[in-house]
Formats: C-alpha cells, sequence, structure tokens
C-alpha cells in the first residue's frame, strides 16, 4: 500500500470535526465505527507530540497523522489488531512514515566529522524506539509490535540509539521553571547530559535578564509561572533576537495540542521521566543543528 502526505486543515481534530469526519458515509455499523473513533481519538494529542519529536516540525508531524487517519477511514479494521488501539493507531502511523524512502536513510557519517554534523547520521529506526520508549511510556513489547520487531530487537535498537545520542555535543542551556524542586532535577539531570546550566529562571524578567548576557543553546521553560507570567510570552520574546530550539514544560499538555493556535514542537508532561527529556533535547538539538547546517552556504 502506498500513503500521500496530506495537507493539514487549520484546525486539526479538534474532537466534533474528527467524530463527523470519521464517520461520514458510514451505514450499518455507524455506531460501533464511532466507538472505534473515540477510542483512537483520545490518543491523537499524543500521536501528534511523538509525530512532531520525530520531524521536528508542527507542519509536517501533523501532516503524517493526517495521513495515518486517512488510512484509518480507508480500513477501520486496522485498529482491531492486539495490543490496543493506541498500539494500532501507532503502528499505521510507523508504517506510513516508514513507507516514505527518504525517512529510512542517515546521513553517511565520517569518524573525522565534528559532534555537530554527525548528529546528522543519527539512525532512524533507533530513534524511533527510543522515543516510543522514552517519550511515549511504551512498555517494550508494545514498542516492538509498533516497530514489527521482536523484543531483544527492540532493546537493541533502544541501545543503538542511546550511543548515537551520546556523540551530541554540549550546549548551553536556559531553564525557565519557578518550581524548586523541579529546576533543580532539570539542572542536574541537564548536567549529566553533558550540557552546562547558563542560569535558572523563575519569571518572565530574569528569562530575558539571563538570556541577555548570553544566548542560550537550548530554553527548557515551563508555560505556566507562579508570579502570574508566562514562560511561553519569555520565550516568544527571546526568539526575536536568536533563534534556539525550545522544550516547553507543562502539567497540561493538552491545553497546547488543540490545533486552534501555533503550538509547540517540542511538549514534555509533568510529571516527566528524566529519559524522556533526555530524548527531546536530543531530538530539539538533532533538528535545529541539521536546519542550521542546510542553510550554510556551500564553501
Amino acid at each position: 500500500m502506498s500513503y500521500r502526505v496530506f495537507p493539514v486543515r487549520r484546525n486539526f481534530f479538534p474532537e466534533p470535526a474528527l467524530r463527523r469526519r470519521l464517520t461520514c458515509g458510514i451505514g450499518t455499523g455507524r455506531e460501533v465505527f464511532l466507538l472505534k473513533s473515540q477510542a483512537v481519538a483520545q490518543y491523537l494529542p499524543f500521536l501528534r507530540r511523538y509525530a512532531r519529536a520525530l520531524t521536528g516540525s508542527q507542519h509536517s508531524g501533523d501532516a503524517y497523522v493526517s495521513t495515518a487517519l486517512e488510512a484509518l477511514i480507508n480500513d477501520p479494521n486496522v485498529i482491531d489488531v492486539s495490543g490496543g488501539p493506541r498500539v494500532a493507531l501507532y503502528r499505521l502511523f510507523t508504517k506510513i512514515w516508514n513507507s516514505v524512502g527518504v525517512n529510512g536513510k542517515a546521513s553517511p557519517a565520517d569518524a573525522d566529522m565534528p559532534a555537530d554534523m554527525r548528529l546528522a547520521s543519527l539512525t532512524p529506526k533507533p530513534r524511533q524506539a527510543f522515543l516510543l520508549v522514552a517519550l511515549e511510556g511504551f512498555s517494550e513489547e508494545d514498542a516492538a509490535r509498533i516497530l514489527d520487531v521482536d523484543v531483544p530487537a527492540l532493546r537493541a535498537l533502544v541501545e543503538e540509539s542511546g550511543r548515537e545520542l551520546a556523540a551530541e555535543i554540549a550546549t548551553d542551556v536556559l531553564i525557565i521553571e519557578d518550581e524548586t524542586f523541579i529546576a533543580m532535577d532539570l539542572e542536574t539531570l541537564v548536567e549529566s547530559l553533558g550540557h552546562h546550566v547558563l542560569g535558572v529562571a523563575r519569571t518572565h524578567t530574569e528569562a530575558l535578564a539571563i538570556a541577555r548576557k548570553k544566548p542560550p543553546g537550548l530554553i527548557l521553560a515551563d508555560i505556566q509561572l507562579a508570579d502570574g507570567s508566562s514562560g511561553l510570552d519569555a520565550v516568544n520574546e527571546l526568539l526575536k533576537t536568536f533563534e534556539v530550539p525550545v522544550i516547553f514544560i507543562t502539567a497540561y499538555p493538552e491545553r497546547f495540542l488543540t490545533g486552534e493556535r501555533p503550538e509547540p514542537a517540542f511538549l514534555i508532561a509533568k510529571p516527566f521521566q528524566p529519559a524522556m527529556v533526555s530524548a527531546i533535547a536530543s531530538q530539539a538539538l538533532f533538528f535545529s543543528r541539521n536546519a542550521r547546517t542546510r542553510k550554510k552556504p556551500a564553501a
């Protein structure tokens, strides 16, 4: 089966519209199919998060998810496979992603390449395995089922991804977080990954002051700060003067995955696992450095 990546609609699958699309034209068994579509709909925000982490883009990620839903409409029985609707949905998405030839290829690596250039050689399938386990929280058995491999192969892919991600160069990180213990956890984790923490900002004003002294290479930002200021506003102001990958951290991710506004490409839900932060930080830096490499003029 071949798949076509469809353009993304402005309002991406708000629940009423999703129900209308998935039930349109259904006669016999409409109620059963509606139940299936509702079972799938609850997982869409998380599939979109995974798609964005994989592609590094809201637009591209949503396009692949849209294509997966088109395939689901054409054959609703795909969600009846073992493992439940969530596994089936991710498995369908994975088949579509891997059916596009360029997604299965890594750029050739050279042992003498600097670390930032070697990021381009991160292998796609190990990256998928790592994100499924670390970001999406799938068990090894379910992640293996999604990737159509056995558990030992899945473990090997995750280990390979870890080795590749370890080649990443260190960068300066700004943490915008007002909760003391979460900020301390993030600072410890970031430093354990080999990065340097420029500072921890607890307000919008502090974030601007730290970043203006030295622009960070990565920002980890809470969205709602205790003093009533917004990490999102602080980041938007900083991005007016320099480009930097940003990972937003929030206790309410569903509020920012509605399709009704520009949305974060990298989003982590509280409470978070250290492996999730590690995975997303690596992905954010990977796509940022690839983008900078593409922009460099040829010598």
